[in-house]
């Protein structure tokens, strides 16, 4: 038996020895194996610094009990078998043994209760570990989420995590700021200061130990689980006395990257083209390659635009050409608007012309079951470096280059947010919703399938596309998780960049060799990752095209006192409630500027915030309390709540408060501004007077305009602007 360890293994005073985590995993590979015995696990928590209790490996009674003193009583007795990954289901575990009869007792208990569970099991013997208790049981792991990669995982220990599932998610590897925020992030948090006169526990070092693990899973991508569980966290620490490795010796492999110039060339070329190809360009109406061409045309898209189409020398007034390879100049991109089965064979002359891109119209692929025929097309796109928007979809728009290649209505609003979205449904919506509001869009793509060019792409793109202020997102899924978050993490410090995630219900938990795997099925990966690349989570459609309509209009907010001056004191009431609904704070009103609001409102209105100004005021009242609150600059946002009434009309309102912003910006104050209105059907017009001069304003809600003011503040304490 090997001398007992007698000590917790130091966090803090040690490298990482990568050449003990290899030799572990390769002696693990070697033998078939896909998980590793506990007495392995610590050899892995040795060499990264992760504290476990002081134990050894016992192969006998006598061992064990010899082990055990020297260990010092009480101790946990555990089943090590390199066949059984979850010892309490086989009956492997004992704790709380005072004396050594008791840990013969268990040895025997233990080694027959799992030959029992699976007589076939390699039992190597049993782990002696000294006992750990006190202070808060937490978890902490890491898994491999298909769609993000290594995630490390925090939440409540022991039962708990399976009962509660408090539990946050962090793309690893995370810095130790990260982790401090991933372990405050989680509801029960307060907890871990110690309730009820109980003793806090050292955030610290839990930090230290999410940062270790996340530097192991992502050194050694073999790992693809590991479940902590529990750790004992107390103010002396924190000590995990369980440890669990899942290994994949033959993941999966992921999507193809391209590099951010790679990206950014075809990109250029494909939104910017000087030629397009429409393949199935048609005379006929009602068709496909009838309305593309003509959209393309009427657009008023300046550059060359080529029909191809076997049977027609001229299509909507241009000469048509038999194929691409007949086109006597350059093609930038191609629109396909031809069945499915003849896509490959006319990519080939498209790739062979040398196409940046090809906007594949066409269903009948991978969403219909044909993903052979999707691979095959990839396949001739990949042979010659073009890149496939789609198939699938709608097309795509792009006001900057009047382009319109799509087989939708046109559309030619110009203005800074860039629209994406994954189902041709949801497309229409969008488009839609910006034609009714008159939404200034930069772009309007569909995705489709996502064979090659996905919403990372986009974002690389957008993200550096002068006429793009902002960019929301509809999608069901991301083909690369961690590419798009890097991609956000370049965007998000210079433009908002809002996500509509549809399947929040559906994910489910999936089978797993750990608690922590198992939880990694949970759409709060998504939330929480997402959250962490300072993306801005739309809760719903409706919110999604809100925020893609109104974000680039709000300035952004220069700290948090928030201000509500409000007309009605209802209103006022649910304002106050969105506010902190959506994360935000209602400033606390010194008395100097509590006195100066007072000044301007009658006896009976009230001062505080919300500043209540009654209904029954006249004009100049809006106007000075609004003026106050702007020019004060401990203000730093106005939420404005207004009450139809014949002494201030809506469009009297409204054209006051949009004079009152002009000139406070024509003098260097640049704050949000929002408005709630309440009234009859003439607030409509007031309200889109309103957003048309710089102020998101709605009718009929209270909750609207705040919840966009809070995603803004979202997206600027992400941008690091508060």
């Amino acid at each position: 038996m090997p001398p007992a360890d007698t000590t917790a293994s130091p966090a803090g005073d040690r490298g990482r020895d990568r050449d003990a985590v290899r030799a572990v995993l390769d002696r693990a590979r070697a033998e078939g194996r896909t998980a590793l015995t506990a007495p392995e696990g610590k050899a892995l928590a040795d060499a990264y610094g992760i504290p476990v209790p002081g134990e050894a490996l016992a192969a006998s009674a006598d061992e064990a009990v010899s082990a055990a003193v020297e260990l010092g009583l009480p101790v946990a007795a555990k089943i090590v078998s390199p066949d059984i990954l979850h010892k309490t289901d086989a009956g492997g575990v004992a704790i709380g043994l005072d004396s050594p009869q008791a840990v013969r007792d268990a040895y025997e208990r233990i080694t027959a209760g799992a030959r029992a569970h699976d007589p076939g099991a390699r039992i190597d013997g049993v782990q002696v570990q000294r006992m750990v208790g006190g202070g808060t049981e937490v978890l902490v792991g890491a898994a491999t989420d298909p769609t993000f990669g290594k995630i490390v995982v925090f939440g409540l220990g022991g039962v708990l995590v399976e009962v509660l599932k408090d539990v946050s998610f962090r793309l690893a590897p995370v810095d130790r700021e990260e982790a401090l925020d991933q372990i405050g992030s989680i509801r029960a948090a307060e907890v871990l200061d110690g309730v009820r006169g109980g003793e806090a526990v050292d955030r610290g070092a839990l930090a230290d130990l999410l940062v270790r693990l996340s530097e192991l899973v992502t050194d050694f991508p073999e790992i693809a689980e590991a479940d902590l569980n529990p750790v004992f966290a107390s103010a002396g620490g924190a000590v995990a006395a369980d440890l669990r490795f899942v290994l994949d010796f033959a993941p999966a492999p992921g999507p193809k990257r391209f590099g951010r110039e790679e990206i950014l060339t075809a990109m250029e070329r494909i939104f910017r083209p000087r030629s397009i190809a429409v393949i199935g360009a048609s005379n006929e109406a009602g068709k496909i390659g009838n309305s593309v061409i003509r959209n393309i045309v009427d657009g008023g898209y300046e550059g060359e635009v080529y029909p191809v189409n076997p049977k027609a020398s001229e299509v909507y007034g241009r000469t048509a050409y038999r194929g691409v390879a007949d086109i006597p100049s350059e093609v930038d991109v191609a629109v396909f608007a031809i069945p499915a089965k003849f896509v490959a064979g006319a990519l080939e002359e498209v790739g062979a012309k040398g196409a940046a891109g090809a906007v594949l119209i066409p269903s009948g692929f991978a969403e219909t079951g044909e993903q052979e025929l999707q691979d095959e097309v990839l396949a001739v796109a990949r042979k010659h470096g073009v890149r496939l928007l789609g198939p699938n979809i709608y097309g795509y728009y792009y006001t900057p280059q009047k382009l319109s290649a799509t087989f939708c209505t046109p559309y030619d609003v110009a203005g800074g947010t860039a629209l994406t979205s994954q189902s041709g449904g949801i497309g229409m919506a969008i488009l839609g919703h910006s034609r009714s509001t008159r939404t200034g869009v930069s772009a309007i793509v569909g995705v489709g399938n996502k064979a090659d060019i996905d919403e990372d792409d986009l974002l690389t793109f957008f993200g550096q596309d002068g006429s793009t202020d902002a960019i929301a997102m509809h999608l069901e899924d991301l083909k690369d998780g961690r590419a798009f978050v890097e991609a956000a993490r370049e965007v998000v410090p210079r433009k908002p960049v809002v996500v509509l995630k549809a399947g929040r219900t559906s994910a489910g938990a999936r089978a797993a060799g750990s608690h922590t795997g198992a939880l990694a099925g949970d759409d709060k990966v998504y939330d929480d990752i997402l959250r962490q690349a300072g993306v801005v989570r739309a809760p719903g459609l409706g919110e999604l095209l809100e925020y893609g309509r109104a974000l680039p209009v709000l300035p952004a907010p220069a700290g948090e006192n928030v201000v509500i001056i409000t007309g009605a004191g209802g209103s006022g009431v649910l304002l106050s409630d969105a506010v902190v609904d959506n994360g935000m704070s209602l400033m606390e009103i010194p008395p100097d500027l509590d006195e100066a609001f007072r000044a301007f409102i009658p006896p009976f209105g009230a001062a505080g915030n919300p500043v209540d100004i009654t209904g029954g005021e006249p004009p100049s009242t809006y106007e000075k309390t609004i003026r106050l609150g702007l020019e004060d600059p401990r203000v730093h946002a106005l939420i404005l709540g207004y009450w139809h009434t014949i002494v201030t009309p809506p469009m009297v309102f409204a054209e006051l408060v949009a004079g009152v912003v002009e000139q406070a910006r024509a003098e260097g104050i640049d704050k949000p501004v929002v408005a709630s209105l309440s009234g009859d059907t003439e607030v409509e017009a007031a309200a889109e007077h309103l957003f048309e001069h710089g102020v998101v304003a709605y009718p009929y809600t209270t909750e609207r305009p705040v919840q966009v003011l809070g995603a803004k503040y979202r997206w600027a304490r992400a941008a690091g602007l508060l």
